[in-house]
């Protein structure tokens, strides 16, 4: 593989322009493809093998108005509202296209807010970009110009994701001044962001595409850019920065392109991949949203990574000696100077921690683990439940609906439990419309909709969705109130559903994407023991990461410093897709680093002088490639989108916890200990494992001096 990509990059290099120009055409070409082509993204609830999957499914049968998705419109005046303004209103909702049922107004108790459900023949998937919004607007438009107020809620309403671009600009801008302070040269600096961005462009429109074939969810692209942007821009800073180490070594610019690919080209491949094979586990969540989140962020990793290996020699190559810094291009630079600049070789800071750990293995390592226990305890209180308007931002229509519902019919109101009823099982509706009735935590029980052998019932709890009582009354109707033949459905039974789903789907998650890992780090290093320490270190980090996340969501404190008026849960979606997305990308400077020091141990055979060394080679690059995807993740720590909001809180911990105290601590301190254990491999297992060479050994076969 180095002897391949060493090839690449030299051929990149000498033909920059070649190379510049296919990926110009491939961007172009998608982009048009995209235009023409692409879809929509939305979420996907279907979750096959439930109770609320069961009821839907049974609606779609037998009472198809009523099957559908939903959306509510809440108009609120300074007075009473006009009755015949609402029916006025009413009407327009009903010749919506797909409209099934469009409920009475529901008025409050002083007459000033009205409330209507608008219940669909069609899922919300089957709904084209904004279309379902636009309906709803065009409707409510009269109303607006009275004087009302109008605000939506329901699946239509909170399936509409659209991306400020504001993260975007604040990763950027935050990684560009990282990268000039690391590499020394703004040139070299704006490398990264441009092969990035590339690549970027390229899976944006692959993901457009994926759009129109299957369902790719609302907030799977924004989550995709979150991870490319970081994982693009770190896997350039370190070919960059081998590059500039090959020119201060006095290798040709061609040369030097050669050199980086083979070694740091190598080491991005691999670290790439398993960030790929990570995402795999996404699909044994067995959720079609899930799903969608692996698909893009698939794209998103596979196009930078393809970018790194291409784009950055070309350019490079077409930059030639303008990488370095001025100073050391012009020659003035003092010795002091250039070894202080230098971001790979010796970095003297980075060499002496090396040593300082080496020397104190035991004290580094407990310390560290005292730090990550201490992060990770918060874990322990996690809660969770699916993003729903409760958690958005009071600016979002959605929000605002919610509040006013909240306000004027009781929380209750925003998350119906819709009750489907096989009226050959159960005949007595009437019965059991009195019997739910009297359950504690029912607020308030609808008339029964029929036909010959269907009824569906309304059920208001007397909490909101999000509050653990909802989910409470939800499993006590199940077990103990409703009989064969009613099935709980609606929004919150979809959401309890998909948080039980997803809690008993974690540790297989877990499991696939641990062993997998396990796997490739034995096949490609040749020793299991660094594999199993690898898997034990990132776990560490993830339980940090939690630990953290929860921490600042489910507090009233955390939660007003990142922007939310209150505490909210950690969402459904987040743990697994956290995981396996963390997973990867911590093993990204694990690759990194034991790259190095495999490299040294190779041709020292000296263990513990290989971690020291491969730690002060490698340290300062993980230290700025960690900055960089920390501000990139704080910026979409800024999303109004609560779920993004707590990946970026979560992967931005994750990160700087995994370069910091994992990385530079206690890796170094346990490959310190254990010596030439770390690289013991069984004779048998050793006839089994290919051989896959991550580093070039014989660098200047590859890139020969002239």
């Amino acid at each position: 593989m180095s002897r391949l990509l060493g090839r690449l990059g030299g051929a990149a290099a000498a033909h920059p322009w070649r190379i510049i120009g296919a990926w110009v055409i491939v961007l172009v070409a998608f982009t048009a493809l995209s235009a023409g082509f692409g879809g929509t993204p939305h979420d996907d609830y279907n979750v096959p093998g439930t109770e609320s999957q069961a009821g839907t499914e049974f609606l779609r049968k037998h009472l198809p108005e009523l099957a559908g998705t939903d959306a509510r419109v809440v108009v609120h005046g300074k007075g009473k509202v006009d009755p015949a303004t609402l029916e006025g209103l009413r009407t327009r909702l009903a010749a919506m296209p797909s409209a099934g049922d469009v409920s009475q107004p529901r008025m409050s108790a002083d007459g000033d807010t009205a409330l209507i459900a608008v219940r669909y023949t069609i899922p919300v998937t089957d709904f084209e970009g904004t279309a379902g919004m636009d309906a709803l607007r065009t409707a409510a438009e009269p109303l607006v110009r009275e004087g009302l107020q109008v605000e939506f809620g329901g699946q239509v309403a909170e399936n509409i994701s659209a991306p400020s671009g504001t993260a975007e600009a604040v990763g950027i801008v935050a990684a560009l001044f990282i990268l000039v302070f690391a590499l020394g040269s703004v040139i070299a600096a704006g490398l990264p962001l441009i092969v990035a961005i590339s690549g970027l462009g390229v899976a944006s429109a692959i993901i457009a595409l994926l759009a129109k074939v299957t369902d790719i969810s609302g907030t799977a692209p924004t989550i995709a850019t979150m991870v490319g942007l970081g994982v693009g821009i770190d896997y350039a800073l370190l070919l960059v920065a081998r590059h500039v180490e090959g020119l201060r070594a006095g290798l040709s610019p061609r040369e030097a392109a050669a050199a980086a690919n083979a070694t740091a080209g190598a080491s991005v491949i691999v670290a790439g991949l398993t960030v790929l094979v990570s995402l795999f586990g996404l699909r044994l969540a067995t959720l079609p949203v899930y799903s969608s989140f692996g698909y893009a962020t698939f794209a998103a990793v596979g196009a930078v990574m393809l970018a790194s290996i291409t784009l950055v020699p070309a350019l490079c190559g077409l930059a030639g000696h303008r990488v370095l810094p001025r100073a050391v291009r012009k020659g003035t630079a003092s010795a002091g100077d250039t070894a202080a600049r230098n971001t790979v070789a010796r970095p003297g800071l980075t060499a002496r921690w090396a040593a300082l750990v080496g020397r104190r293995p035991v004290v580094a390592a407990l310390a560290s683990l005292l730090v990550l226990g201490v992060l990770s305890a918060p874990v322990l209180g996690m809660r969770t439940w699916p993003q729903d308007a409760g958690s958005q931002p009071t600016s979002n229509t959605t929000r605002q609906a919610y509040d006013l519902t909240s306000a004027e019919f009781g929380a209750g109101a925003n998350g119906p439990l819709v009750i489907a009823v096989d009226t050959a099982k159960v005949p007595d509706v009437d019965g059991l419309v009195a019997a739910l009735r009297a359950v504690p935590g029912v607020a308030l029980v609808a008339p029964a909709a029929r036909t010959a052998d269907a009824a569906v019932i309304l059920v208001e709890p007397t909490t909101g969705p999000q509050d653990e009582r909802t989910t409470e009354l939800l499993n006590r109707l199940r077990a103990d109130v409703l009989p064969d033949g009613a099935l709980v459905t609606g929004l919150v039974a979809v959401f309890a559903d998909i948080s039980d789903r997803l809690s008993d789907r974690l540790w297989i998650v877990v499991a696939f994407v641990v062993a997998l890992s396990l796997l490739l780090l034995t096949v490609l290093f040749r020793a299991p023991v660094v594999a199993v320490k690898a898997a034990v270190m990132n776990l560490l980090s993830v339980a940090a990461a939690y630990g953290v996340m929860t921490a600042v969501f489910q507090t009233d404190a955390g939660a007003k410093a990142v922007g939310l008026p209150h505490s909210v849960p950690v969402s459904s979606w987040v743990p697994i897709l956290l995981f396996t997305v963390l997973f990867g990308l911590s093993m990204d400077y694990e690759v990194f680093l034991l790259s190095r020091v495999r490299e040294d141990w190779l041709a020292t055979g000296d263990a513990q002088g290989s971690v020291v060394r491969g730690l002060s080679a490698t340290g300062r690059v993980i230290s700025g490639a960690a900055a960089i995807m920390v501000a990139v993740f704080i910026g979409f720590a800024l999303d109004p989108d609560v779920t993004v909001k707590m990946i970026g809180v979560g992967m931005a911990a994750a990160v700087l916890v995994d370069a910091t105290l994992v990385r530079l601590v206690l890796v170094p301190a346990t490959m310190s200990l254990l010596g030439r254990a770390n690289w013991w491999l069984p004779a048998w297992l050793d006839r089994l494992l290919p051989h896959v060479k991550v580093e070039a050994a014989e660098e200047r076969e590859l890139a020969p001096v002239a």
